[in-house]
């Protein structure tokens, strides 16, 4: 048996502790690996508009795919909570600009709503940022409600999306 895999993306348009936030992201993947969570596979580092649109500054995403220690979904999204406070994100209103966000894009095996989270992330296919790095990391990957990859999602993306990728995640210590 396989262990299973999960797929977070990793989201940050602020700088924490003056580190800009292309570096948060690494620090963050840092972060996780502490936690217990081993990484299997890293997108690069991607440069997106904010979404929805907005005055903020760009956002810098990423993708992780990794081992969520045999946690349940509702754990792993606590432990990723948890990381998102001691990178001093706060919650004060929806889609605002933030010092990392971490989201359960999909976690292998598991499909639906468990406790607060539904997998996968209900509005992945709307969301370049999401897309593009998870096909760096799961070109193979299937929605399991769709059958659809992430490149063929990305492909049915109204146009308008402006993303790039800008390096590699370079992994540092936090």
């Amino acid at each position: 048996m396989t262990k299973p895999i999960a797929y977070i993306a990793l989201g940050s348009n602020m700088p924490f502790e003056g580190v800009p936030a292309p570096r948060v992201l690494a620090r963050a993947v840092s972060a996780i690996e502490l936690a217990g969570f081993t990484p299997f596979a890293l997108s690069g580092v991607w440069e997106s508009a904010a979404w929805p649109l907005s005055n903020q500054p760009d956002y810098y995403n990423a993708v992780a795919a990794l081992d969520p220690a045999g946690l349940s979904p509702q754990a792993l999204y606590a432990a990723l909570r948890d990381i998102e406070l001691n990178f001093g994100r706060e919650r004060r209103e929806p889609n605002a600009a933030r010092t990392l966000d971490l989201d359960i894009i999909a976690v292998e095996g598991f499909a639906g709503t468990f406790g607060a989270i539904t997998l996968p992330h209900p509005r992945m296919h709307e969301r370049a940022f999401v897309l593009a790095p998870m096909d760096e990391v799961a070109p193979d990957w299937r929605h399991p409600e769709t059958g659809l990859s992430p490149s063929e999602m990305l492909d049915l993306l109204p146009p308008g999306h402006r993303y790039r990728r800008l390096s590699d995640l370079a992994v540092e210590a936090g």
